[in-house]
């Protein structure tokens, strides 16, 4: 029987580790991720979970123990946050390039300098292109299912690929919500113990990692991408297993309020939450505006999206990133891809907004709703009192 706490999601992200019976930790702290591994380390001290809880010096060690621990065919688990994740960058794609299913909880932290504890999606997007797949998360109750989920689908054998939890620093991580734990016999039921296809192991030496030659780099990489591609109908499966097990439908993209909306708004991560108040608001006030929500954001799911794009007006794409230089953020860059390749024919509009945890109100969501669908084209002015930047598109 499942049971409901009132927990902070750091804590709970931690339980749902153990709910999955992680066999390896690898943890380093780093805010704001460090209670996770805080709280995985009393759990083992404590003798509740049966694991390795290995302390290294820094996130380049963590991720490198990781894939080691992996290679043996243990069920590895860490997290992180921003220099922490780009520290261990390197590492990032030789777990999937090497084909490990580790899990790690991304706890989304904005990169200096300026120097910023806070949240945004400054690491997750200088990372987005490593190999691994990558879930978004709203709310805690959805940390907790995703990690679960997470490990089934890295796993299988039909994926065998690394995997990121992603939730927004301090504005999910810190936060304690109503949370229902499944029973542990559950768990057990939906996610049996890890069988890796290959293992390290002295008494059957084998090679992992060798050196590509020219000849052979390009079909290598071409196995990987295919198996990243082909996990999106895996993580379909695996939600479709979670909703009948423990009740709780999920979908690679989420929607609301779309069916009469000409104009929705799209966005990772916890933001949704205030987007979906604002909608209400709206609605409140004869105004239809829609949400459409990717919660898996690699692989892309451009075809799902297209569903539901196609026919709006207006597709606001609001993200937690600078560009860097580049014409537009790097989610919105994807829907201009698709609007391209699937003839989606919608005005496209960019806006940054939400850097270094800049609170982000239902009421300037409104007023962005408000600006968008009274001209043919936004005028791209920098709104300095609520840190939204428009971007041309």
């Amino acid at each position: 029987m499942s049971t409901k706490k009132g927990m902070e999601v750091s804590i709970a992200a931690a339980e749902a580790a153990k709910l999955a019976r992680v066999e390896v930790i690898a943890a380093y702290p780093i805010t704001p991720q460090t209670h996770i591994v805080e709280h995985l380390s009393e759990i083992v001290a404590n003798g509740e979970l049966d694991a390795a809880y290995v302390n290294v010096e820094s996130e380049h060690s963590a991720m490198s123990a990781c894939v080691g621990a992996s290679a043996t065919g243990a069920r590895t688990f860490t997290s992180t946050s921003a220099q922490g994740m780009e520290l261990m960058h390197e590492i990032l794609f030789i777990a999937s390039g090497m084909r490990f299913p580790i899990v790690m909880a991304a706890v989304n932290r904005a990169l200096s300098s300026p120097l910023s504890i806070w949240g945004d999606h400054s690491d997750i997007m200088a990372a987005r292109d490593t190999g691994w797949i990558m879930l978004f998360c709203e709310n805690g109750q959805e940390v907790v299912d995703a990690i679960i989920m997470a490990f089934k689908i890295a796993e299988d054998r039909r994926v065998l690929l690394p995997l990121m939890v992603n939730l927004d620093g301090f504005s999910l991580s810190h936060v304690i919500e109503p949370i229902e734990f499944p029973a542990q016999k559950d768990v057990d039921r939906f996610l049996p113990p890890y069988e890796a296809l290959y293992t390290l192991h002295p008494d059957k030496p084998v090679t992992m990692g060798a050196y590509g030659m020219p000849e052979l780099y390009t079909e290598a990489k071409y196995a990987q991408e295919m198996a990243l591609r082909g996990s999106k109908a895996v993580v379909k499966e695996v939600m479709g297993q979670f909703a009948k097990e423990f009740g709780r439908t999920y979908n690679i993209v989420e929607t609301y309020n779309v069916e009469k909306a000409d104009t929705v708004f799209m966005a990772l991560g916890s933001i949704n939450e205030n987007i979906k108040t604002a909608i209400d608001n709206l609605k409140e006030q004869g105004k239809e505006l829609g949400l459409v929500s990717p919660r898996l954001f690699r692989p892309f799911p451009a075809d799902e999206l297209y569903e539901f794009l196609k026919g709006k007006k207006k597709v606001v794409v609001l993200e937690r990133v600078m560009p860097a230089g580049a014409m537009n953020g790097p989610l919105f860059n994807e829907i201009a891809s698709l609007a391209v390749t699937h003839g989606l024919n919608a005005q496209l509009e960019n806006y940054i907004f939400g850097l270094g945890g800049r609170d982000v109100e239902p009421e300037e969501l409104m007023e962005t709703y408000e600006q968008v669908a009274s001209s043919a084209r936004v005028s791209h002015a920098d709104n300095k009192n609520y840190g939204v930047i428009g971007v041309r598109s």
